[in-house]
Parts: C-alpha cells; sequence; structure tokens
C-alpha cells in the first residue's frame, strides 16, 4: 500500500457508489461521497442480488446477508396472466453451481449497511457533483456547495442522467426510452402463502412481478407498454384496471398498494455504449456508465461488479499508475456490461410484445426453450464475473453466506 494516504471522491451514494467507498476505504483510501440528496433514502423498492453480485461483495470483504438479513432458496418463473406457468426454476440449482442462490432485499436496507461500512462523516448529502475539471491531472470536483481538490481519484457514480457523463461525451447520443413505464412498491409482510412465490407474469406488453424480501415483506413491480412521460392521475386504479383480472395473488396484492408509496419511472437505457469508462483519473460506474433496463435484473449486480474490479485494481497502484489503472478498468468492463445492456434491450422487447400472434409464439417459446439453454444463458451473467489478474487480496475475512 502507497506511504501517502490517497484520496477518492465519489459522486453518488447509490448501491455502486456506496459499495466502490467501501471498497476503497477497506484499501486504506480516504474516502467522500458527494450525494445531492437531503439525506439517506427513506423510500424505495426492492433489489435482486444475483450470485455475480454476491461474488462480487465477497471480494471486498462485505458480508450482505450478515448485514442486512438473509433470505432462503425458493422457486420462481414465469406465469401468464391466468397463472399457467411458461417455466419454473428453483434457487438451488444457481446455489450449488455458482456459489449460492439470489438475495433480495430492499434497497434501503443494502444502502444502509454499506454506509454503516463507512466512518462517520464519510457521506456529504445535499452535495450535488456538477463537473468535474483537470480530471487529467489533478482532478477539481465542482459542487453546489464549493470545490473540492486534493482528490487523487474521482468516480462518477451519478446515475442514469449522470452530468458527468454528458460532461466528457458530450458527442454520445445518451439514453433511449424503451417504451415502457415501471410502477414498483414494497408491501408489508406476506397475507398468504401464494404472496411468498416469485414470479413473473407476463401478458400483452404488461408484466407483473413478485418477490418476497429478506425481512418478510413483498415486493412487487408492474410495466406496460406506455408513451414516455405517462402519469395515470389514480395509480391504484390503473393498476387494478390492467392487472385487477390476472391470476392469484395478484389482485390481493393491489388492494394492500398505498398509492403515496408507489415509485413510476419510465425505462431507459444508454442508446449506444461509452467508448470507455475513464478519463484520466475519472472513472464511471453503474448506470452513469451503462445504464441498462432492468429485465434480467442486472443494473444494480453491475454496478457491484465495476465497484470491485475497480478498487481491485487500483490496489496497490501509485499515484502516477492510476490512469493506467482505469484504462485496465475499461478493458475489464466495457464488453461485459455492453453485451448484458443489449441482451436485456433484447429481453425487453421480446417482453413487451402486444399482438396476440406474437403473444402466443413468445409463450410457446419459452416453453420449448430447453434447460440447457437456460442454463447456458445464466452462466453468461451468473458466473462471467472475475477479477482481472492482480495481486489484491480480500481485505477483511468473509464469513460463510448460506
Amino acid at each position: 500500500m502507497p506511504a501517502v494516504q490517497r484520496h477518492a471522491v465519489v459522486a453518488g451514494a447509490g448501491i455502486g457508489g456506496l459499495t466502490v467507498a467501501v471498497a476503497l476505504h477497506r484499501r486504506g483510501w480516504r474516502v467522500t461521497v458527494c450525494e445531492r440528496a437531503a439525506g439517506p433514502a427513506a423510500v424505495g423498492a426492492g433489489i435482486v442480488l444475483a450470485p455475480n453480485a454476491l461474488r462480487a461483495f465477497d471480494t471486498i470483504g462485505f458480508d450482505v446477508p450478515r448485514a442486512a438479513g438473509r433470505t432462503l432458496p425458493a422457486a420462481m418463473g414465469l406465469r401468464r396472466p391466468d397463472g399457467r406457468w411458461l417455466s419454473r426454476a428453483d434457487t438451488a440449482a444457481p446455489a450449488a453451481r455458482y456459489g449460492g442462490p439470489p438475495l433480495a432485499l430492499h434497497r434501503s436496507a443494502l444502502a444502509g449497511a454499506l454506509a454503516a461500512a463507512l466512518p462517520a462523516g464519510t457521506i456529504r448529502y445535499g452535495v450535488a457533483v456538477t463537473s468535474v475539471d483537470h480530471a487529467e491531472g489533478s482532478p477539481v470536483v465542482r459542487t453546489g456547495s464549493g470545490d473540492l481538490d486534493g482528490a487523487d481519484l474521482v468516480v462518477a457514480a451519478d446515475g442514469i442522467h449522470s452530468p458527468l457523463r454528458r460532461q466528457y461525451f458530450p458527442a454520445h447520443p445518451g439514453l433511449r426510452h424503451s417504451g415502457e413505464t415501471a410502477w414498483r412498491t414494497v408491501l408489508p409482510a406476506a397475507a398468504s402463502r401464494a404472496e411468498t412465490v416469485t414470479a413473473e407474469t407476463w401478458g400483452r406488453g404488461e408484466r407483473f412481478g413478485v418477490v418476497p424480501l429478506a425481512d418478510g415483506r413483498i415486493y412487487v413491480y408492474a410495466t406496460a407498454v406506455a408513451p414516455e412521460g405517462y402519469r395515470p392521475a389514480d395509480v391504484r386504479a390503473e393498476l387494478l384496471r390492467r392487472y385487477g383480472s390476472w391470476h392469484d395473488p395478484i389482485p390481493a396484492l393491489l388492494e394492500r398498494i398505498d398509492p403515496a408509496a408507489v415509485l413510476q419511472h419510465d425505462l431507459y437505457d444508454l442508446a449506444a455504449a461509452l467508448p470507455r469508462f475513464h478519463h484520466g483519473r475519472l472513472a464511471w460506474l453503474g448506470d452513469a456508465a451503462h445504464a441498462m433496463t432492468p429485465n434480467l435484473g442486472q443494473g444494480g449486480c453491475q454496478a457491484v461488479e465495476d465497484a470491485a474490479v475497480l478498487a481491485h485494481l487500483l490496489a496497490g497502484a501509485g499515484t502516477e499508475d492510476l490512469p493506467a489503472a482505469l484504462a485496465a478498468y475499461s478493458a475489464a468492463r466495457c464488453a461485459r456490461t455492453d453485451a448484458i445492456r443489449v441482451r436485456a434491450r433484447r429481453a425487453g422487447r421480446i417482453a413487451a410484445v402486444t399482438h396476440p400472434l406474437a403473444v402466443a409464439v413468445r409463450d410457446l417459446a419459452v416453453r420449448a426453450t430447453p434447460a440447457r439453454a437456460t442454463q447456458r444463458a445464466m452462466d453468461a451473467l451468473f458466473g462471467g464475473f472475475t477479477l482481472p489478474a492482480g495481486t489484491d487480496t480480500v481485505p477483511t475475512a468473509v464469513g460463510t453466506r448460506w
């Protein structure tokens, strides 16, 4: 480790920003996290950490279940609105093949656990990073609360609408609307056993998902083909109109929804890949680097992978070596994240078809897909995370997860 403690400024306290902050802190860096929000998010929805993200957390010595709860393997799959299964699987298979099953928990629980792993005062709320100057030499971080200088590294984890991405890639086409909008919320503990089954139901241009969380609550989400900016006046009435006649337990879940706690967001991804994830001593990660639609559940997972790889490549690098380490980070992450971004876009197009004939063909194709083809697809996601060659080691002991 270098004799002089290095300083990293992280723009954004989302899952990716907090993960890279923890990873760098555990490798001896002094870290400052600037977050535009006035405080920790009090609301939010669920997140499913796939085995690849959990392995990435292992490399930084962060035990997610110990910090934020645990869950047990359960059946999961795809259904039709009438309740018939299109495909079913058991998370015991990923557990055996990839080291553990997925973990579903509330985003705020994960964010809180990550924040608690940082020294007091690391996160500066109400401080929005607007630009970074002199990234090729000694970066100067511009914020609405004044400038921060003396940073050896700046990490742009500033989200899907990243100001720093726009600053350094002005010719990039930016975001692409997927043609869908999404509603998300978290309900109190399950009222029936049917609500504890993880499933996503596909209709005509509409989907509904149910995911039990580690703390016993139920994460529900829905998507629909809709114009950009569409916002119904009555959220519950809109959801009941679209999904109220679907199979149990969807109608009962809709009746329990608090409209004030429902988040609605249009779905976007990057229209094209960024040419690189670094510039001088500035690096991008998560949605700022490779925003993708949530169709594969990999947006947050890839941000965690980014953080693990970035911290790994920076370990032991001297100040003059940082640009080369960030170039290696781009080389390690660009191809994988873009392949997943494109794959998520294609999956969304298939799931969102609206013509009855196209829906029938889609459903038949899902039911007829051989298990070995599904396994290959999962291998690319869950088994595709590796750290580049290097001398880094896990900074703290990692306990047994399951």
